[in-house]
């Protein structure tokens, strides 16, 4: 039997048709910690351009700390069913939010390619962190003011077509933001976002 990743109760998740006759992933988590997130209302989003599923509450939190700081990689199943419902009839290329090469290497893993394969989604990379300086450590002052610290792969061409950006987490909109700076500077055509959680 299977147990909750968050919890380790037993899964007891019924067999339906949906699960026997479509691609559909079971579920990894129990009814009870699914509840505990807080999914975002199409009147509660924040951002221009930018599309969050879910609130950064206390669940939220400590699940993001266990993912990316915890190492714990197996815990980017707990939202592939929906990361893979928003994105996977997407037309536009979609372009992961990289991190910094020291940072990988001292987290082992990214975690916007991890959520984003483990759902199946196709996506290129077509930028480079410059800095290793964390976001989270600065006020919304110092990083709406911070300067531009992607740069564009040397092997990656922009094209006159649409980019969807994706991010674990977006609090600010800074990120994003020079992200989609660099991409229409490149001579993208559009560029919208994908967050999982909005803080």
């Amino acid at each position: 039997m299977m147990h909750c990743y968050l919890c380790s109760a037993p899964l007891r998740h019924q067999l339906t048709w949906k699960l026997l006759f479509t691609s559909m992933p079971e579920p990894v988590v129990c009814e009870k910690c699914l509840r505990k997130f807080e999914r975002i209302q199409d009147s509660e989003q924040k951002y221009e351009d930018v599309i969050a599923l879910y609130h950064y509450n206390e669940a939220m939190h400590d699940y993001l700390h266990q993912f990316k700081f915890g190492q714990d990689v197996v815990l980017a199943k707990v939202f592939r069913s929906d990361i893979a419902t928003y994105l996977k009839n997407s037309s536009a290329t979609i372009v992961p939010i990289p991190m910094h090469p020291l940072k990988k290497k001292e987290r082992t893993f990214a975690q916007v390619d991890e959520l984003l394969r483990v759902a199946s989604i196709t996506y290129t990379h077509c930028l480079e962190k410059m800095t290793t300086q964390n976001q989270a450590t600065k006020s919304k002052l110092e990083r709406e003011q911070s300067e531009q610290f992607f740069s564009l792969k040397e092997d990656c061409q922009i094209e006159h077509i649409d980019y969807l950006l994706v991010d674990d987490i977006v609090t600010t909109g800074t990120t994003l933001k020079h992200a989609t700076t660099l991409l229409m500077d490149a001579g993208a055509r559009k560029v919208t976002s994908f967050a999982l959680i909005q803080g």
